[in-house]
């Protein structure tokens, strides 16, 4: 399957609570529609999220295609354009941001309901050559990261080395997802050894203090 994610932010002067029922239940329908989508997931962020300002981004949409070759046949179909034209009532098409990416699951787990989904925005460490750091993060720090045990699914989206050829230098490398029973249990595991363990380790591959995150409650739209 080929898998390609967008980062989106609300157009200027729309409120959250606008931004996601218009994605969800009105956008998603289109999405929905369109045959080439064999899978799609919005994950929203969660409104506390806002108690101390605006976030990076409102949410992420996860799409799935059988290859490369569906996801062009798509782009160049009339339903891409109708979904392209409506994203103009809901996003501010200027901070998009498109990745299509190489998922490596890390932890297998069944996702619970209700769950909450943290997103983290991954750069390499400056200097760093694209494809040392994709080993360490897939080989070495992703089991570290692994044994935190309130993760119940952990995966990294590696952004697709094409996408390099074309851009000297994309917004993000990837994506780290990890899937938790609530938001009291994503605190609970950052009081951990183990997640004591994993920060420790992130100066081999990471720039230096945190790597912005939202955290979101994804729902399903298309399998």
């Amino acid at each position: 399957m080929f898998k390609v994610i967008a980062l989106l932010k609300r157009k200027p002067g729309m409120s959250v609570e606008d931004f996601q029922y218009y994605w969800r239940h009105k956008h998603g329908l289109l999405v929905a529609g369109c045959a080439q989508v064999r899978r799609h997931v919005q994950s929203g962020a969660l409104p506390q999220g806002y108690q101390k300002g605006e976030l990076l981004f409102d949410g992420i949409s996860e799409t799935w295609f059988d290859s490369a070759q569906a996801y062009a046949a798509y782009q160049d179909g009339p339903a891409s354009s109708v979904i392209l034209a409506d994203q103009s009532n809901f996003v501010d098409r200027n901070r998009t941001v498109l990745m299509p990416v190489d998922v490596h699951v890390i932890k297998d787990g069944a996702i619970p309901k209700g769950a909450v989904k943290n997103i983290e925005f991954v750069n390499r460490r400056p200097g760093m050559a694209l494809e040392p750091f994709r080993e360490y993060w897939r080989s070495v720090h992703g089991p570290i990261a692994s044994r935190i045990a309130v993760i119940r699914r952990y995966e990294q989206n590696h952004l697709q080395p094409s996408v390099y050829q074309a851009e000297a230098a994309p917004p993000y490398d990837g994506l780290a997802i990890t899937w938790f029973a609530s938001t009291a249990d994503m605190k609970k595991g950052t009081t951990t050894p183990e997640y004591a363990f994993t920060r420790a380790d992130e100066p081999h591959f990471l720039p230096d203090g945190h790597l912005p995150i939202i955290i979101t409650r994804e729902h399903l739209v298309v399998g």
